[in-house]
């Protein structure tokens, strides 16, 4: 089984966010990255167990500059067999996605992982962009997996529940919380992790159709008003003419 895992490099949890130059560049002064968690503790583990359990390779990808080697040689430590970077700053979910399935191409992939979404932006486009370009089933949210030879089980979340698909490889599946637990890379890991190859590729021409023009922070929150627990004609004013909840 040969397994392709896509893989961001995103702020940490806990950075606080502030942008520049009139609010179209992400400021990263002082901020601490770390690997985008859907792809290391879902994505990745997942790869890794059905290779262990069916054999073949598992390869990470990521599209960035060298600064996000640290991750990627991560993803090696914790048991990926070697890495492509793609030299680019990533514009745009498309551009990444081009990227991604021009490489997944050229080396037919039975399965390519996603994380569901990525923690900074949440917009869980990225994966169905790549079974697009690549013309393969994709299966979004995925919580459990099953792999009988060529024929995937898989369980997704939907609104409300969820369903229980079917389908055969080479497909593109996105990993949400459930589908595997988090592996922590032990010493032998980060040691073998520095000979392992991590391949360097220049991305391909591409026109891109949209690219972030300005960025925002959110409004600051209010400060919580208390209120009397008889005072119930003000807290419905409140709800109704602040919070908008009714």
């Amino acid at each position: 089984m040969k397994i392709l895992v896509c893989i961001s490099q995103v702020p940490d949890t806990t950075a606080k966010i502030s942008f520049k130059e009139g609010n179209t560049v992400f400021n990263t002064d002082g901020v601490q990255f770390i690997m985008n968690p859907y792809d290391e503790w879902y994505a990745l583990v997942r790869a890794l167990e059905i290779k262990e359990s069916q054999g073949g390779s598992v390869t990470v990808i990521n599209v960035g500059p060298a600064e996000n080697e640290t991750v990627i040689r991560k993803a090696l430590a914790i048991g990926a067999d070697d890495a492509i970077r793609v030299n680019a700053v990533s514009s745009s979910a498309l551009f990444i996605a081009k990227q991604i399935a021009e490489v997944a191409k050229a080396a037919q992939y039975d399965i390519v992982f996603t994380g569901k979404e990525t923690i900074n932006f949440n917009r869980s486009e990225v994966g169905a962009m790549i079974a697009e370009y690549l013309d393969q089933p994709y299966i979004s949210y995925a919580t459990h997996l099953d792999l009988q030879g060529k024929t995937a089980t898989i369980v997704r979340e939907i609104e409300g529940g969820s369903e229980t698909l079917e389908v055969d490889t080479p497909f593109v599946i996105s990993a949400a919380k459930g589908l595997a637990e988090q592996r922590i890379p032990n010493m032998k890991g980060i040691m073998t992790a520095k000979k392992k190859t991590l391949k360097v590729v220049e991305p391909i021409a591409f026109d891109d159709i949209s690219f972030p023009v300005r960025y925002e922070l959110p409004p600051s929150k209010a400060g919580v008003k208390l209120l009397d627990a008889d005072n119930m004609e003000e807290l419905v004013r409140l709800l109704h003419e602040e919070a908008k909840a009714i």
